[in-house]
């Protein structure tokens, strides 16, 4: 199925909106071929502030109306349990919020960014979007991470090249209790990262520390930075590693 095929089907459509480049290529496809859109962007505290101004950055760019749903995801004791289908119950709050919302505005159809290149198998989530009725019309429309970065570059989209970002929640390995505490210690640790320029990483909770997980240029850029860096971490965590 072509992209502008889908939305012939589907004029009237709430794009769930996160600021990562797959929802935002999403986003420019529904402003091109829908008649309706409307961007709908959930903030829990899985969610940074640097998600919701690329969110807002974005939208803006694009012409696009964004509404910010808050919730207090934490609140669900299931899912601050931290099962090992966290993910599945985590959407399934996230997009009946946005299912709620978009019906109150006269929407019916309701959109994910889910591409082509997503393992879904490994993805309990998704079940969740199947179970709720979501389109994902990336995947529907067999496009892969490859060719929404070269769609994102191509027509400018600030995000194009902006790393894939999973939510903070898993930061936290399964089992162990979500709290604001440790989702706060993460977001400051990689916030104070992000500002010396690290982009593409992780800062995980293993207990009392952490794991620093990185990518090749910013391995790279830790031979130098080193110190810097652990100084950082231990200003959140007793224990840091990399």
């Amino acid at each position: 199925m072509d992209i502008s095929e889908f939305f012939e089907k589907h004029s009237e459509v709430a794009v769930a909106f996160s600021g990562g480049v797959d929802s935002c290529v999403l986003l420019l496809f529904a402003k091109k071929y829908a008649k309706r859109v409307k961007a709908y962007f959930v903030k829990s505290q899985f969610q940074p502030e640097f998600e919701l101004e690329d969110a807002r950055t974005v939208s803006a760019f694009l012409g696009a109306e964004l509404e910010v749903l808050y919730t207090d995801i934490l609140s669900d004791k299931t899912i601050s349990a931290n099962p090992a289908d966290r993910c599945y119950h985590c959407k399934n709050r996230v997009f009946k919020s946005i299912i709620s919302a978009a019906r109150a505005d006269g929407f019916g159809t309701v959109l994910d960014g889910t591409n082509a290149s997503d393992d879904i198998s490994d993805r309990p989530g998704f079940r969740a979007l199947g179970e709720l009725g979501v389109y994902s019309p990336l995947r529907l429309c067999s496009y892969t991470k490859g060719d929404i970065r070269r769609i994102a570059r191509e027509n400018g989209l600030p995000v194009f090249d902006k790393p894939s970002y999973a939510c903070l929640a898993t930061r936290v390995p399964t089992g162990t209790e979500i709290t604001g505490e440790l989702l706060d210690k993460t977001e400051g640790a990689e916030n104070e990262l992000r500002a010396r320029g690290y982009r593409n990483f992780r800062v995980r909770n293993n207990g009392e520390g952490c794991r620093l997980e990185l990518g090749k240029k910013e391995a790279e850029m830790l031979v130098s930075d080193r110190d810097a860096v652990f100084s950082v971490l231990s200003r959140y965590y007793k224990k840091n590693h990399c």
